[in-house]
């Protein structure tokens, strides 16, 4: 698999550092967050799990501005510049538009804001996610993995210095899922990236801070990494360390019981 030439953002300001502070957020009566704080770094890959209902999505959420804390809640990145036009973001649900194929749905970003459409861009991160035979087919016509296949080159082709993802590897099979990390990571190169994912082999392989969500309110426990760039080799012994302590942090942040909303 041929990788795209690695490029810094094209696409509104450098990569920003992104803070979150004093962020409160209820759901039914309860705080998902209360005076919940997190700090993100500038072009590195800070992987979130922790069990369903804790409120990782809600965080992506947050960030791309589909949420509003309640005051004095905050969320701003460090250049002082709006979030808004710097954001990619990736939904759990593929969101794929069933009347367009699959190249129109790559490129749907710039049809919509009513830019040239890279057309070749679109074709080569189709071929990069191993569709290139199918670049014609409509949504329907694709298997669960095909269309999340689509959903990431989109996210890929908008080029944004920000990237959110949910569990964007989760419908695909192990071969599969690593080569699209390694994929993700090159092309990704440079950006700032909130990766959500319930796989601890996958936070430790891509991230560069792994933190677990636990509890309501949800507090945050970093995790220990290895010293190795990413993406880390999944057979690598102390990958595989890593991901047994990571595990036994996940088990105990679930003992902890949530009502998910």
């Amino acid at each position: 698999m041929t990788l795209i030439n690695h490029k810094p953002p094209q696409r509104g300001l450098a990569p920003p550092d992104i803070d979150i502070a004093q962020a409160r957020l209820s759901y039914a009566g309860r705080d998902l967050f209360a005076d919940f704080s997190l700090h993100i770094a500038a072009g590195q890959w800070t992987c979130l799990l922790g069990p369903s209902g804790v409120g990782k999505s809600t965080l992506l959420r947050l960030i791309a501005g589909l949420e509003t804390p309640a005051p004095p809640g905050r969320v701003a990145a460090s250049d002082g510049q709006p979030l808004q036009g710097r954001i990619a973001y990736m939904a759990q649900q593929d969101l794929l538009l069933p009347w367009l194929s699959a190249l129109g749905n790559v490129s749907l970003g710039a049809r919509l804001r009513g830019e040239a459409v890279d057309d070749a861009l679109a074709h080569r991160l189709l071929d990069q996610v191993g569709l290139g035979r199918r670049t014609a087919d409509r949504p329907a016509t694709l298997s669960g993995g095909m269309r999340q296949r689509v959903a990431l080159a989109r996210t890929l082709a908008e080029d944004r210095p920000i990237v959110l993802m949910d569990e964007p590897f989760s419908a695909l099979d192990a071969v599969t899922r690593l080569r699209l990390q390694d994929l993700a990571v090159e092309t990704l190169r440079g950006r700032t990236i909130v990766l959500v994912t319930h796989d601890p082999l996958e936070a430790i392989r891509l991230g560069q801070k792994v933190l677990v969500m636990a509890g309501r309110p949800a507090r945050l426990i970093e995790a220990a990494l290895p010293d190795s760039a990413i993406p880390r080799r999944a057979d690598d012994q102390a990958v595989l360390d890593a991901e047994a302590r990571l595990f036994r942090t996940l088990l105990a942040s679930d003992a902890e019981g949530l009502d998910a909303p």
